[in-house]
């Protein structure tokens, strides 16, 4: 359990954290962790799914899930007059499932995977990460596959239900205007006597495979191009000097890609990278999105900055341009309740290092010309990326990965 008092606020922030996601589970459970938080809001014995809704309307609250590939989180936001009873709902949701509306839910979670499946922005991320691990839960889509959700019974919902959501597995956060007596006293009286299980449950180690270009013709208006690779675990040292790079690369709008791709060339609207850390390893990517006419262009920019990175010293004013954009995106994140007790309740579920404002600022600054290329050597190099791309034309998406990786293209 964590808590966090802060002053000035009439509002908490809860979460109930559990240690479940998609990378837990087996090709034949793939999107039961996702499915399982959609049943949650489905009804109690106590409560049914429109009196759940019901009750955070009345309360002027709002209430949502997640599911993530190392985690599954239900949170609320309410007046901290309302914090007993919200937390009193969202407890019961979690312990007491009834599992109701079992077929009607299933069809939304199949109409929801179809609508990735009709999304290239989204699905080519979903490509880049199978390409990336490949034939591992964390290459799977968090969402799951049709054929596993289609026919899953509620036996194996109910076991998958009561292997995880015990008490080892939970983690309880709050922010805002609470403190760690009152958050105690509460997470005792709902949650007092929850089901004790191991708690321990194996993950398939991250084995990220060797580069290779994955691609899916669909007639779509845009090319949708995705690199990836090799990341760095989320408690690796260097994650704030890797946070620095990826700001300066495609993580702001003076990054490199957004300013050479889209401001001085007008070749895409939408292109950035991203960085995730899981225990054992992560992911890097970069994204792009343009027509064909600017598809080869576009590519051959992107190439170029990706092995700047590792090739050229980032320029003073240029560092500290990105580390004072990462200092500024820090402090205003955590004025919000909901962004304070995310942070935590993650931090302390994944047994994460939580450092203190000043800590992340003193590392961020601590950051060197040096530190960036270093990384932008290991991990951002194209030519030990993964390719993955969606557009209506497999000799274009070959086109343009010659300029990505030709080595790539080669063994393809």
């Amino acid at each position: 359990m964590i808590s966090e008092s802060l002053p000035g606020v009439r509002s908490v922030a809860l979460g109930l954290w559990i240690g479940v996601g998609s990378r837990f589970e087996n090709a034949g459970e793939a999107g039961v962790s996702h499915f399982i938080e959609h049943l949650l809001f489905k009804g109690t014995e106590r409560f049914s799914a429109a009196e759940i809704a019901q009750v955070f309307d009345g309360l002027g609250g709002e209430i949502n899930a997640a599911t993530g590939r190392d985690h599954t989180v239900v949170y609320t936001r309410v007046l901290d007059d309302h914090l007993d009873v919200a937390f009193d709902v969202v407890a019961d949701m979690l312990r007491n499932p009834a599992f109701l509306e079992l077929d009607q839910e299933r069809q939304v979670v199949l109409e929801e995977i179809l609508m990735y499946e009709d999304d290239p922005g989204d699905l080519v991320h979903d490509l880049m990460s199978e390409a990336v691990f490949p034939d591992q839960p964390l290459g799977r889509p968090v969402i799951g596959t049709s054929e596993v959700i289609s026919s899953i019974g509620a036996d194996e919902i109910r076991a998958y239900h009561a292997g995880h959501y015990v008490a080892p597995n939970i983690v309880v956060a709050a922010s805002g205007s609470v403190d760690y007596d009152r958050l105690m006293a509460l997470t005792e009286k709902h949650l007092g006597g929850l089901q004790v299980g191991s708690g321990a449950h194996a993950v398939e180690p991250g084995a990220p495979g060797a580069p290779v270009l994955v691609s899916r013709t669909k007639p779509t208006e845009q090319y949708h191009v995705a690199l990836g690779g090799k990341g760095r675990d989320r408690s690796e040292s260097r994650r704030h000097a890797m946070a620095v790079l990826d700001t300066i690369l495609g993580g702001s709008m003076s990054s490199r890609l957004l300013q050479e791709i889209r401001e001085r060339r007008g070749l895409a609207y939408s292109v950035g990278t991203y960085s995730v850390g899981y225990a054992d390893t992560g992911q890097v990517g970069v994204y792009l999105g343009t027509r064909e006419d600017n598809l080869v262009e576009a590519a051959e920019v992107m190439a170029r900055e990706l092995r700047r990175m590792g090739e050229e010293l980032v320029p003073a004013a240029e560092l500290t341009r990105a580390k004072e954009h990462l200092k500024g995106r820090l402090v205003l994140s955590l004025e919000s309740p909901s962004t304070r007790m995310h942070r935590n309740g993650r931090a302390v579920l994944t047994e994460t290092e939580l450092l203190d404002i000043e800590e992340i600022v003193e590392r961020i600054e601590a950051v060197t010309a040096d530190d960036v290329q270093a990384l932008g050597s290991e991990f951002w190099d194209p030519s030990r990326l993964s390719v993955a791309a969606i557009g209506p034309s497999e000799d274009a998406v070959r086109s343009a990965a010659e300029r990505l990786s030709p080595n790539l293209v080669e063994a393809a």
